[in-house]
């Protein structure tokens, strides 16, 4: 929206304000000095140069040798906006339309040491209730989603994780333990793909498509996963719901500013 759009559909009391975040946005949008702003906005020089010095009075924005740039009170507010809704809340809407269009179960847990801790549960309506519950933690490297938290980890990471994990809750008739190898080959594959299976790693029966949530600074902060058991879970289906996972993850991810 240009200034003099805005001048004909707000209260003119109004249009200095609208103004104003249009600088912002022009700045943050990669307006650096003056004349690339006004061109931008459609607005004056004049006007222009008012409301920028006011922005940089007031530290919403500010002036260097290469031109303008967010100012830190911009990085004080959105933290400040971050730490007042708690992620769970800020989360739900998305993971409630992921639960409407999946019919599976879907969490939101956080990393928390050396293991995932679940913040979020929206139970599944396909198949039996899994065990799953909020404020539960479980091993990283035995669930999709503590696999979601360790895809920006490092190799050495992996390992001490993986050689550190508990054994599985239960064995089962044909389970094979992934040793090492198969283990980091899967956890590459995840990395370069941005999403993370369970297959069955720690119940059986039990499979998942997860995805990480990043904050501004681009670090993992959260994951997202669907869960379901095998019949409702088929290879095929993970595979078509992962980009639909990832795109909710993402959608989180940008109301924390990533």
């Amino acid at each position: 929206m240009t200034s003099s759009d805005a001048s004909c559909s707000v209260p003119a009391g109004t249009q200095t304000l609208l103004r104003g975040l249009n600088v912002i946005q022009a700045v943050a949008t990669g307006a650096r000095d003056l004349k690339a702003i006004s061109a931008r906005l459609g607005m004056t020089r004049s006007t222009t140069h008012r409301l920028a010095s006011a922005l940089v009075e007031a530290r919403y924005l500010r002036v260097t040798p290469q031109g303008y740039y967010l100012g830190s009170r911009l990085i004080e507010l959105g933290f400040q906006a971050r730490d007042e809704l708690p992620l769970p809340a800020l989360a739900t809407p998305w993971l409630d339309e992921l639960s409407r269009l999946t019919g599976d179960t879907v969490h939101l847990a956080v990393r928390d040491g050396d293991q995932v801790l679940y913040l979020h549960k929206n139970p599944g309506r396909n198949g039996p209730e899994m065990r799953s519950r909020v404020g539960q933690r479980m091993p990283l490297t035995r669930t999709g989603i503590g696999k979601a938290l360790l895809l920006d980890a490092a190799e050495a990471e992996w390992r001490r994780l993986f050689e550190g994990q508990p054994q599985p809750a239960a064995v089962w008739p044909g389970r094979a333990e992934p040793d090492w190898e198969t283990f980091l080959a899967r956890m590459q594959e995840y990395a370069a793909g941005g999403y993370a299976f369970d297959l069955e790693d720690n119940e059986p029966s039990i499979r998942c498509v997860a995805a990480p949530v990043r904050d501004a600074s681009g670090q993992i902060v959260a994951a997202i996963s669907v869960a379901s058991t095998v019949p409702y879970m088929p290879l095929e289906r993970m595979d078509e719901l992962r980009p639909r996972v990832q795109q909710a993850a993402q959608a989180v991810s940008r109301e924390l500013g990533g």
